[in-house]
């Protein structure tokens, strides 16, 4: 009889150890941070975009934006979010809810809450707005400015996506939501393109695989996308057309040692501006003079960019992060002479950690934008007094990061 109490016993300790180490897999958390940015910017830049550094927000004539030499305050980085992981007989249930209080779109320029990250996983299977898989968020260094090197592939998506291998090593392919934009160039004008309505038959697919290793990680992502649109004015022409968007980006995580790590992306595509962080339109007009009922055709416009930047930790207290970025639009011949062409954007910081879950620091922030600039200085076509063929800004920012987070087990 004692045995048998001792089994039941012992049965039942095993069990409830089971229960317990099931249950602390079970967790909930909320997260973020309250951040504050200030400083002074020596240049213009687009109103709505005063407190972050965006090439393609630039001006294109002088004094477009008001004046130079500008102080700016703002607490749109401020971010809150809660995450979830409950353990179901088909693997891990996961969830995340993501906002901040930097306002773009029709809130451009705001403080106000948008969404981020709306998004839930079970097991292999993950539906909702999130990271896009042509994207490597590990590619953004540990700067202050808030927009992040131009030449990065940055998006949100909604999607759906199976990971059929996960962890640091890992891959995942995605249906996108589809969307584009295009450039009327030198025709926006021109009434005969008022019926050009954009169609997305099919959603983008994407794909990335990343091998991970003691030293890094080496990613490559790829995406194919489908661009419609179509003529719905009955007239002499017929502008339909459609594109075949795509693009790859190779990027990796180099750790020279436990105190520096480098960040590298190059991409290269076609109408695939849209997934970038910092570039213009998908689609833009291209003269077909030959064709008498297509006179002008929308094209997929290509681009390449590249982003380098080196986080160095000096000791617990005191980082930097510093590097270079770039992207660069191979314009076609029916855009405007003022139509972006080329960005670069730089930084350099030193972040202070005096205490746990609070950083503070100064960065220094550059960039440049290049524009089209096809006009023919001859005779009837001379570029109008006041057009800037380039424009850059400079850019001091001080920042106050305070981080909290509050995990519970069940």
């Amino acid at each position: 009889m004692k045995i048998l109490l001792s089994t039941f016993a012992a049965l039942f300790l095993l069990i409830s150890i089971s229960e317990l180490k099931a249950q602390d897999k079970n967790w909930f958390q909320v997260y973020g941070f309250a951040m504050t940015d200030m400083g002074y910017n020596a240049n213009q830049i687009h109103p709505d975009w005063y407190d972050v550094v965006r090439p393609t927000k630039l001006p294109t004539y002088k004094n477009e934006y008001g004046t130079d030499g500008n102080v700016f305050f703002s607490v749109r980085q401020t971010r809150f979010g809660v995450k979830s992981s409950t353990q179901t007989a088909m693997g891990e249930l996961f969830t995340q809810f993501e906002w901040e209080l930097f306002g773009t779109g029709v809130d451009a320029g705001q403080t106000t809450l948008r969404l981020r990250h709306a998004y839930g996983e079970l097991g292999s299977v993950g539906v909702g707005q999130t990271w896009s898989p042509f994207m490597d968020i590990d590619v953004f260094p540990n700067s202050f400015e808030y927009w992040g090197p131009n030449g990065m592939v940055f998006f949100r998506n909604i999607q759906i996506r199976w990971m059929p291998i996960k962890g640091d090593t890992r891959l995942t392919l995605a249906l996108e939501r589809p969307g584009a934009s295009g450039d009327q160039g030198v025709y926006s004008e021109y009434s005969q393109l008022s019926g050009i309505r954009s169609k997305f038959p099919v959603p983008d697919f994407s794909a990335e695989y990343r091998s991970a290793h003691d030293w890094g990680y080496i990613e490559l992502a790829g995406i194919v996308r489908y661009i419609k649109w179509e003529d719905q004015l009955e007239d002499q022409y017929d502008l339909s057309g459609d594109a075949l968007g795509y693009g790859l980006n190779l990027s990796s995580n180099i750790k020279f040692s436990k105190n520096d790590v480098l960040r590298l992306s190059f991409v290269y595509g076609e109408g695939i501006q849209n997934y970038m962080n910092d570039a213009p339109v998908d689609v833009a007009i291209q003269n077909n003079p030959d064709n008498t009922t297509k006179p002008i055709e929308g094209v997929a416009l290509p681009m390449y960019s590249a982003v380098v930047f080196l986080d160095h930790n000096w000791s617990e207290k005191f980082s930097t992060a510093i590097g270079y970025s770039m992207l660069n639009i191979d314009n076609s011949n029916g855009q405007d002479y003022t139509a972006f062409h080329q960005g670069q954007y730089a930084l350099a910081n030193l972040a202070y950690y005096p205490v746990a879950n609070v950083m503070m620091g100064a960065e220094v922030q550059w960039a440049m934008r290049d524009n089209f600039n096809n006009l023919e200085e001859d005779g009837e076509y001379q570029y109008p007094s006041d057009y800037l063929k380039t424009a850059d800004i400079i850019k001091v920012q001080f920042s106050f990061k305070y981080n909290f987070s509050h995990k519970v087990l069940f």
